[in-house]
C-alpha cells in the first residue's frame, strides 16, 4: 500500500448518535499524523456527487456531545452498482483521496467492501448502528445511547401503566434485530419480550398477558422489537382485541420510533466512538485495508469486513430467560 498523505471520511445509511464523536477522532488524529483530510458529505452519494469538503482541527470542534453526524448520511441505490461506484472511485481520486474511514452498519460496510477491492482504494469501517447487530465487536456506536432514550421513555410510560392498570405495548428499534429490546426490557422491567430471532406463538403470548393482568390486576409492559414476525406492536394489539377475553384490559400501544436515533450520545458512546476513529486511523497508518474496527473485551480487534457484512450477530439468550424470570 501506498504512503498515506490524505484521507477521506464518511457516514453511511442510518444514524447513531457518536457518530460524531468518531468523526471528530479519526480527523484529529488524521491531521495529529500529517494528514490531509476531507469529509464526504451525505454518504456514497455524496461520493458520487463529489460532494467533498476539507476538514480540519475546528471544523470537528464542539461537536462531541452532538447526535446526528455534521456530515450528513444517505442511502444510495446508484452506489449499489458498479457504474456508480466507478463514479464515486473517480471522484476520490480526483480530490486525491487515498483512503477512508467508513462509518455505519451492515450495507455501509457492504459497500466499502466492494469500492475498495473493485478500484484498489484502503478502506477501514467503524461500526455505526443503534441496532448492536454487527459481528466483531461487543457493542456498536449509538446503541447504548438509542438503548437509553427507548428505557426512559420506558419509564415513563410504566408510570401512566400503573396508574390506569392497562396493557401498553411499546414498540422498539430493531427491524432484524433484537439488542435493543431485549436490553431495555430487562432494565424497564418488562413482563415480556418479543424479538425477530425468537419464534412467537400469539396464543401463548395471550396467555401470558392474561395470565398476569389478572393474578397481579395491574400494569403490564410488553417490549416489541420492530422485526418480530408477528409484525409489530400495532398488529400484535389488533390481535389481542379481537379475543373476547381483552374486553375488559385497556391495551395501548407506543411505537417509540425515531427518538431514538437522537439526541446527545451517552459518555459511553463517546468513549466507545473515540477509540474507534482513533483506531480506524491507526490501522491506515499500519497498513490495514478491508478490515473492521472493533471493541472486544474492553481490547481493539480487526476483522475482515467481508467477515462481518451479511453475518448475524448472535443476540445473548440468557437474557431472554432472565425476562421470564424476573417479570
Amino acid at each position: 500500500m501506498k504512503e498515506l498523505s490524505r484521507i477521506g471520511v464518511l457516514t453511511s445509511g442510518g444514524d447513531a448518535p457518536g457518530m460524531n464523536a468518531c468523526i471528530r477522532a479519526a480527523v484529529r488524529r488524521a491531521l495529529a499524523e500529517g494528514l490531509e483530510v476531507v469529509g464526504i458529505r451525505r454518504g456514497y452519494a455524496g461520493m458520487i456527487d463529489g460532494d467533498f469538503v476539507e476538514m480540519d482541527r475546528l471544523s470537528v470542534s464542539n461537536i462531541l456531545q452532538q447526535g446526528g453526524t455534521i456530515l450528513k448520511s444517505a442511502r444510495s441505490k446508484a452506489f449499489r452498482t458498479k457504474e456508480g461506484r466507478e463514479r464515486a472511485a473517480e471522484h476520490l481520486k480526483a480530490h486525491g483521496v487515498d483512503a477512508l474511514v467508513v462509518i455505519g452498519g451492515d450495507g455501509t460496510l457492504e459497500g466499502a467492501t466492494r469500492l475498495g477491492e473493485e478500484h484498489n482504494i484502503a478502506v477501514v469501517g467503524c461500526p455505526g448502528t443503534i441496532d448492536n447487530d454487527l459481528f466483531g465487536t461487543d457493542e456498536t456506536i449509538g446503541f447504548d445511547s438509542a438503548l437509553n432514550t427507548a428505557l426512559e421513555s420506558i419509564d415513563k410510560i410504566r408510570d401512566t401503566a400503573d396508574a390506569h392498570d392497562r396493557l401498553f405495548l411499546i414498540e422498539v428499534m430493531g427491524r432484524d434485530t433484537g439488542f435493543i429490546a431485549l436490553s431495555c426490557g430487562i432494565g424497564g422491567g418488562a413482563e415480556l419480550v418479543l424479538i425477530p430471532e425468537m419464534l412467537t406463538d400469539m396464543g401463548a403470548i395471550k396467555e401470558r398477558i392474561l395470565s398476569l393482568m389478572s393474578s397481579q390486576s395491574r400494569s403490564s409492559i410488553v417490549v416489541v422489537a420492530e422485526g418480530d414476525e408477528l409484525g409489530g406492536a400495532q398488529k400484535i394489539a389488533e390481535a389481542l382485541r379481537e379475543e373476547s377475553a381483552f374486553d375488559d384490559i385497556d391495551t395501548r400501544v407506543t411505537v417509540l420510533g425515531h427518538v431514538q436515533r437522537g439526541g446527545s450520545p451517552t459518555a459511553r458512546d463517546r468513549v466507545l466512538a473515540s477509540r474507534l476513529g482513533n483506531a480506524a486511523v491507526e490501522a491506515l497508518l499500519e497498513g490495514h485495508s478491508g478490515v473492521m474496527v472493533g471493541i472486544v473485551n474492553n481490547d481493539v480487534k480487526l476483522t475482515p469486513i467481508r467477515n462481518v457484512w451479511g453475518r448475524k450477530k448472535e443476540v445473548d439468550y440468557d437474557l431472554l430467560q432472565l425476562t421470564a424470570l424476573l417479570s
